[in-house]
């Protein structure tokens, strides 16, 4: 929920630059240094002079915070070759971490204070490890004092919004595990919440169930691949790979470290042609078919959706999955079913005639809501596309050809279309994260979409009346790899618009300046460079894609 009361500047700032007067200022550069964060805080203020951090700093925190001192630690050696030295249960150190428990109205809330020690304070870890996130942005190396310091101030910020997605598609063009953990590592340097993880599509299944062996045995391989939309040529070799449920379980505990929840995404009852080709009975027409090799939203087959046996199959999956993963979110995808495919099917039609539903919109709807009901049972949350249950004619999400809707409690991921259509779902009552391709879709060109348009994505549409704002629950990016054959295609795509998005996800428009982005934006230029992270245009917005 977007939070328009601006939380108080809590020490005054006398206060600082007297207990700064006791601390002379150790560089001047530091000492004349704005802060340059991404995603920017709500609230800063400076004051006079600068607090040094030296070779060896201690750190002082309570129990309840030692992951992320320990995470601290870690990245003081990382990133400026600092040792610290941790002093748990204490409250003296040049680095105190501090609970407050009056910074507890907005999850995430955190303060720093500098003024010859470095403070900083949350209500609980999640907002102490964001603080840490900026504090890393703002250390300042002065080469010519030789000094590592921080300018003086105090910054109070917290998250416009709870929902703060990247997703990364792993199921077209897999990716693999370490390239999964520098996202997840850019992603809380952003105070990005939410891995939004695509682990099956037509061609490819990239997640082991273990009652169906199959679906990673066949589904996750195919022996070529399309090199360009609706072309003719193709890669001979062979593709593959999936995750063990053992190397998922690594994945979430990486990322529960840094204050990451995973949400996977297993799509039905369309883009499951992998899955159909691992399990002929899964789908209408009855055939076996190959995992595709091809990038399209005509799919061969879909789902059976009207056979107790898919269900069940679908059941066993889910419960693996749920298994798996804590999210209290499971994303079913629900775009794109191809309607062609159900529409000479006698098993449709004759589900269709038995429980008087009388459109194809309608068979996806009453799928989509059983879906949902079985994911509710066990105490989650469903969300789909925007495309779940939509009314094909009139292009209303939620609302099928027969007027039926989604269940309550639905959340909506938006990507396409009319963005009037948010209002609509808003005022029937469901959640809704933002991710207008317009804005968010790291796959398209710089052209198409400039790094401008990503970072000025508002996830409230203007004009949303104010008492529905509540209902956009946030935003996402959305990186998909049909054409994204290599690491370097993958991080030219997603940097830097990636950390545009993440301003549009946790800083008040109102506090948001695309020339001040820009010039905070070196910082992490110089960060990924160092870490070997390659980029797309971040200068001239107008250049057009390298590949």
């Amino acid at each position: 929920m977007k939070n328009h009361t601006p939380t108080p500047i809590l020490a005054t700032l006398l206060a600082c630059a007297l207990a700064a007067s006791c601390h002379p200022a150790e560089s001047d550069l530091a000492a004349n240094t704005g802060y340059r964060i991404i995603p920017r805080p709500q609230e800063m203020a400076y004051t006079e002079g600068s607090t040094v951090i030296p070779e060896k700093v201690s750190v002082a925190f309570p129990d309840e915070f030692a992951s992320e001192a320990s995470m601290l630690k870690d990245y003081l050696a990382e990133d400026n070759d600092v040792s610290a030295i941790l002093k748990a249960g204490k409250e003296s150190g040049r680095i105190i971490l501090k609970k407050d428990s009056a910074l507890d109205s907005i999850p995430g809330q955190y303060r720093i204070i500098t003024d010859g020690n470095i403070e900083i304070s949350a209500a609980d870890a999640k907002g102490i490890f964001y603080g840490i996130q900026s504090l890393r942005q703002m250390i300042i190396n002065d080469t010519t004092a030789s000094v590592l310091a921080v300018r003086n101030g105090e910054i109070n910020d917290w998250p416009a919004f709870q929902w703060r997605s990247f997703l990364l598609d792993d199921a077209r063009n897999f990716r693999g595990m370490k390239n999964v953990k520098i996202f997840l590592d850019e992603m809380a340097r952003l105070k990005m919440n939410i891995f939004h993880w695509h682990l099956t599509d037509d061609p490819g299944w990239r997640i082991e169930i273990k009652k169906y062996p199959l679906l990673t045995e066949v589904g996750s391989k195919r022996d070529s691949t399309q090199l360009e939309w609706r072309g003719k040529e193709y890669d001979p070799n062979p593709h593959g790979g999936f995750y063990s449920q053992e190397q998922i379980k690594e994945v979430l505990a990486y990322a529960k470290e840094r204050h990451i929840t995973v949400m996977p995404e297993i799509e039905m009852p369309g883009h499951s042609s992998a899955a159909i080709a691992s399990y002929p009975w899964l789908g209408t027409v009855g055939k076996q078919i190959k995992v595709p090799c091809y990038f399209s939203a005509e799919a061969v087959d879909m789902l059976n959706v009207t056979d107790p046996k898919v269900i069940a199959f679908l059941h066993d999956v889910l419960d693996e999955v749920m298994d798996l993963f804590p999210s209290p979110v499971i994303h079913i995808g629900g775009d794109e079913a191809t309607f062609d495919v159900w529409k000479d099917s006698p098993a449709i039609r004759k589900y269709m005639k038995e429980h008087n539903i009388k459109t194809l919109s309608d068979v996806q709807l009453d799928f989509t809501n059983r879906m949902s009901d079985y994911i509710a049972s066990k105490g989650r949350r469903m969300m789909g596309w925007s495309d779940i249950g939509r009314n094909p004619h009139e292009k209303v999400i939620g609302v099928a050809d027969s007027g039926g809707q989604l269940k309550e409690g639905t959340i909506i991921q938006f990507w396409m279309g009319d963005i009037s259509q948010i209002k609509d779902a808003a005022e029937r009552g469901y959640d809704i994260v933002n991710s207008y391709n317009m804005c968010s879709y790291l796959d398209y060109d710089y052209n198409r979409l400039p790094l401008e348009n990503s970072y000025n994505f508002d996830p409230i549409p203007a004009d949303l009346p104010e008492g529905l704002h509540s209902k956009i629950i946030g935003c996402g990016a959305q990186l998909w790899t049909e054409w994204i054959r290599t690491d370097e295609k993958m991080f030219y795509q997603a940097f830097p618009r990636i950390a545009a998005i993440a301003e549009a996800g946790w800083t008040e428009s109102n506090n948001k300046d695309y020339g001040i982005f820009m010039e905070n934006l070196h910082g992490l230029l110089e960060v990924w460079d160092a870490n070997g992270i390659g980029y797309g245009p971040a200068e001239d917005t107008s250049r057009t894609s390298e590949y």
